[in-house]
């Protein structure tokens, strides 16, 4: 099978079911929605690697099929992902530094356990992405790498993280 007769293949299934697709993986997604164009992408790409469309019988079963293999690899991947990096290191820093003045530090210690409690009502992708990039340095690149997603989606956990720290700071002030 050439390549064109696949792309013609898969063009044809994502003007049909495209949408439908998309509504399928959302729905099973929820909370992670931004990861859904990803998903869809690689449906379609593993959809390209089939040798021989020809013999799919019913190709919309074989796509939402091939979705839900996807989506179970997904949420496997997300399964192995840091839930949880705690704090308590940059604390425990804090308190070793000797003179320091100790009512400075123990408001510093209160900023920094009120600020890993804002952190805690994140869903686990955006904690952990948050945590790797601030508190590890690593690049929106390296964590792409590192957990397996892509870059726009790091990018999008980031700013979730991100506008949720803010608005709680904001609704402090």
């Amino acid at each position: 099978m050439s390549v064109g007769d696949k792309q013609t293949f898969v063009d044809s299934l994502a003007r049909e079911y495209g949408q439908r697709l998309r509504s399928f993986l959302a729905a099973r997604l929820r909370y992670a929605a931004a990861d859904v164009p990803d998903l869809v992408q690689e449906v379609y790409l593993r959809l390209m690697r089939v040798p021989s469309h020809e013999s799919i019988r019913s190709p919309r079963a074989y796509l939402f099929t091939v979705a839900l293999h996807v989506l179970h690899q997904h949420k496997l991947s997300l399964s192995v992902a840091p839930k949880e990096v705690a704090i308590n290191e940059a604390l425990a820093e804090l308190e070793a530094r000797p003179g320091e003045n100790p009512a400075a530090r123990a408001e510093v210690c209160d900023e920094l356990e009120a600020f890993e409690q804002v952190l805690r009502q994140l869903p686990a992708r955006p904690y952990a992405i948050f945590l790797l990039h601030r508190q590890c340095g690593y690049t929106r690149e390296e964590i792409a790498k590192q957990l397996g997603m892509s870059v726009a989606t790091v990018k999008k956990n980031l700013a979730i993280a991100l506008a949720h720290c803010r608005r709680h700071f904001e609704a402090m002030e």
